[in-house]
């Protein structure tokens, strides 16, 4: 009789599955809503600068990308604010991203932050921590931050983590059952980033057996990711 081989797995196509940042993708739940209702009330915003604070992976940048697409706002890197960017504040709106970057170009932003206010454009920064944090100092930059209005993102709550999930296999045209994504919530790490990894390799690991996303293929990942192997499947 003739041995029997193990039926060859299927390799899956590498296919990109950008990140959707619209706000038709944004899911919002208590924990990103006041952040969400300032960012969709500008113009209307309490103050010409804004700043936008939250953990890692809570969904700062993409709620900064949907401000950014709405109003026309021009992008400074944190580092380096130069003569193009303090043009722009002149007559748009200005994003800057990751604002509590060591490398903060402290100087750059209080001129910034100056010309926003005297041209009546808006600034809307993010970071991870509210300005005290930053460790600022240049006094008038301080100064400047103080007077600025704060909202913050809180850690995303068990309902956030679940819709993002059941979204992100939708985009990859994945069914996956509630009982799996509650499972998957459990154990993961709380950030959005992390949700995004967890679908892409679910993903992949089904497609390469040919089975679905089952809560055994979930913890199966999960384990190999918690215990630092970079290809768990």
């Amino acid at each position: 009789m003739k041995a029997r081989h193990p039926s060859p797995r299927q390799l899956p196509l590498d296919l990109a599955h950008g990140e959707a940042r619209s706000r038709d993708d944004l899911i919002v739940t208590p924990a990103n809503e006041q952040a969400v209702t300032l960012v969709e009330s500008w113009p209307d915003w309490p103050a010409p600068v804004v700043v936008l604070a939250g953990p890692a992976g809570s969904g700062k940048s993409h709620l900064a990308d949907i401000w950014r697409t709405e109003s026309g706002a021009f992008s400074v890197p944190a580092a380096q604010t130069d003569a193009d960017a303090l043009a722009a504040a002149e007559h748009r709106p200005i994003l800057v991203d990751d604002t509590d970057d060591p490398h903060l170009d402290e100087t750059g932003l209080f001129h910034l932050i100056n010309t926003v206010r005297s041209s009546g454009t808006h600034l809307l920064l993010t970071a991870r921590r509210f300005p005290a944090g930053w460790g600022v100092s240049l006094p008038d930059l301080l100064s400047r931050l103080k007077a600025a209005a704060t909202v913050e993102i809180q850690e995303p709550d068990d309902m956030l983590l679940s819709g993002v999930i059941v979204k992100l296999f939708a985009d990859r045209q994945v069914g996956v059952e509630p009982h799996v994504v509650q499972f998957i919530v459990r154990r993961m790490e709380r950030s959005l980033s992390t949700a995004q990894m967890l679908v892409e390799h679910l993903d992949k690991a089904a497609l390469e057996r040919q089975a679905r996303v089952t809560r055994g293929l979930a913890s199966e990942i999960l384990s190999a990711l918690e215990e630092g192997r970079e290809h768990p499947i």
